[in-house]
C-alpha cells in the first residue's frame, strides 16, 4: 500500500473458519483429561498394591495392671456366741421379764414358771424322807435286839441250855435285822434324792440368763404351757455380744484351696447398699456340706460391729482377696482361649512341659505364636511372668465379627465395590 494512502479494515472470518480453529483446542483438552484420569488409576492400583493386609480378628494390647485373685461366696451373719433358753421342767409361764432387744446379765432373772406343782413335790419328797428315817430307826432298834438274843443264845448254848438249831436261828434273825438297817438307810437315801431332785424342779422354775447379751428372739407368752417332758423348749434366744460377729460362708470347692486363716475380706449387706465392711478368715472347717452334688466348705470370717449396724441373720457377699500382684504385665483371659482356624484341633493353645502357653500376636496383619509363662488371674485378666511380649502389643482376643458372619476372612486391600483382590487385583476400565 502507498505511503500515505488510507489503512484498510481486515477482512472479515466466515463461521467455518471459526470452528475449523476451534476444533483442534477441544480435542487438545480431552486428551489431556484422559491422561488425567489414567494417571490417578495408576496411582490408585500403586497405592493398593502396596498397602498393608487388613487384620480380622479381635485384638487387645498387653497393658501394666494390677492383678487381684478373689474368691467370692455368700454367707449369713451371726453372733459369735448364741445362746438358747429353755426350760428344764413343765408348766404354765406365769412371768416375763424380758423383751426383745432386752440386754441381760449373768444371772438375770428373766422368766418365771408358776411352781405351785413343783413346791407340791418337794413336800411330798420332804415328807418320804421322814418316812424312811423312821424306817430306819425302826430297823436299827430290831437289829439291836436281835443281837442281844443272839448273844444269850450263845451263852446258854455254851452251858448246854439249849440246842445248837436254836443258836442257829437267833444268829440268822441278827443277820436279817442288820441287813434291813441297810435296806432302810438305802430307802432314806433314795427319799433324799428324790427330795434334791424336786427342789431343782423348784429353782428350774425360775429362768436366769447364763450369760451377759442382748434377747435377739422370744418363743413365749405369759400364759403359755410349756412341756419339756421329750426336749428343752426354746424360752429366748440370747446373743453374747453383738459388737463381734461373724459370717458363716459357703466356699465352693474349687476355691477353697486358695484360703487360708487371716485373709483379708470385704463383705456388702443389702441393707447398707454402697457401703463395705472388713472381716478376717479365722477358719476353714473341713465338714462339707452336698447340696443337689454341689461340694461346698464353711469358712468362718470374724467382724467387727462397733456401730451396731450389723444385725444377726444378715445375707453377706462376701469377697476374699486370695493374692495380689502390682503392676505386671497382663493379658485378657480371651486371648488363652484363641486359636486360628487353619491350627489343627480347637480349643485353647495346649500348655508345654514346661508350663508355658502360647498366645498369638498380631503382627502384620498375622497371627504369631508366642510362648509365655503366666501367673495369678483375676478371672478377666492374667498375669505375664515371662515371653516375648512387651506392653503395648497385641494379643488376638477372636475373629472379628465380619469374619465370623462371612465364615472366612473378607477381601482386604481392593476399592469397595470394584472387585478387587487382596493386595490389588484386575480392576476393570470402563468407558472415557
Amino acid at each position: 500500500m502507498a505511503k500515505g494512502s488510507p489503512e484498510l479494515p481486515p477482512a472479515p472470518v466466515s463461521l467455518e473458519a471459526e470452528l475449523g480453529a476451534r476444533r483442534p483446542r477441544r480435542w487438545a483438552w480431552g486428551l489431556l483429561a484422559l491422561a488425567l484420569v489414567v494417571a490417578a488409576v495408576g496411582v490408585w492400583r500403586a497405592r493398593s498394591g502396596a498397602r498393608a493386609p487388613v487384620s480380622t480378628h479381635e485384638t487387645a494390647p498387653v497393658a501394666r495392671r494390677d492383678i487381684v485373685s478373689r474368691v467370692t461366696a455368700t454367707g449369713t451373719l451371726s453372733a459369735l456366741v448364741t445362746v438358747q433358753v429353755g426350760s428344764q421342767v413343765s408348766g404354765r409361764i406365769q412371768e416375763i421379764l424380758v423383751d426383745y432387744n432386752s440386754q441381760v446379765k449373768k444371772g438375770q432373772v428373766i422368766a418365771r414358771i408358776d411352781p405351785q406343782l413343783s413346791q407340791s413335790a418337794v413336800e411330798r419328797a420332804r415328807a418320804n424322807v421322814l418316812a424312811a428315817k423312821a424306817n430306819l430307826q425302826k430297823a436299827r432298834v430290831e437289829a439291836e435286839n436281835a443281837r442281844r438274843q443272839a448273844e444269850r443264845s450263845r451263852a446258854l448254848r455254851d452251858k448246854q441250855y439249849i440246842a445248837q438249831a436254836e443258836l442257829e436261828s437267833a444268829e440268822a434273825s441278827a443277820q436279817s435285822a442288820q441287813a434291813q438297817v441297810a435296806a432302810s438307810e438305802g430307802s432314806l437315801a433314795q427319799a433324799q434324792a428324790s427330795l434334791n431332785e424336786a427342789e431343782v424342779n423348784l429353782r428350774y422354775t425360775t429362768i436366769v440368763s447364763p450369760t451377759d447379751g442382748i434377747v435377739i428372739s422370744r418363743s413365749v407368752d405369759v400364759g403359755q404351757t410349756v412341756a419339756a417332758s421329750l426336749q428343752a423348749p426354746t424360752l429366748f434366744t440370747i446373743a453374747e455380744d453383738l459388737r463381734k460377729m461373724q459370717v458363716n460362708t459357703s466356699v465352693a470347692e474349687s476355691d477353697v484351696g486358695r484360703l487360708e486363716p487371716g485373709m483379708a475380706t470385704t463383705f456388702t449387706v443389702d441393707a447398707w447398699p454402697g457401703e463395705r465392711f472388713k472381716g478376717v478368715v479365722r477358719q476353714i472347717r473341713n465338714a462339707a456340706s452336698t447340696v443337689q452334688n454341689v461340694v461346698t466348705y464353711d469358712a468362718v470370717i470374724d467382724v467387727e460391729n462397733p456401730d451396731l449396724k450389723l444385725k444377726p441373720g444378715m445375707t453377706a457377699n462376701v469377697t476374699i482377696v486370695t493374692a495380689r500382684r502390682e503392676n505386671v504385665l497382663s493379658v485378657p483371659n480371651a486371648a488363652l482361649r484363641f486359636r486360628p482356624a487353619d491350627q489343627p484341633g480347637s480349643g485353647a493353645p495346649a500348655q508345654a512341659e514346661d508350663g508355658s502357653r502360647a498366645l498369638y500376636v498380631l503382627r502384620q496383619a498375622r497371627p504369631v505364636p508366642v510362648r509365655v509363662r503366666l501367673g495369678l488371674t483375676d478371672g478377666s485378666n492374667m498375669e505375664v511372668v515371662s515371653g516375648e511380649l512387651r506392653e503395648g502389643d497385641s494379643v488376638i482376643t477372636g475373629e472379628a465379627a465380619s469374619a465370623r458372619a462371612s465364615g472366612s476372612a473378607p477381601a482386604s486391600g481392593g476399592m469397595p465395590g470394584a472387585g478387587g483382590r487382596a493386595g490389588g487385583g484386575a480392576f476393570r476400565r470402563g468407558p472415557f
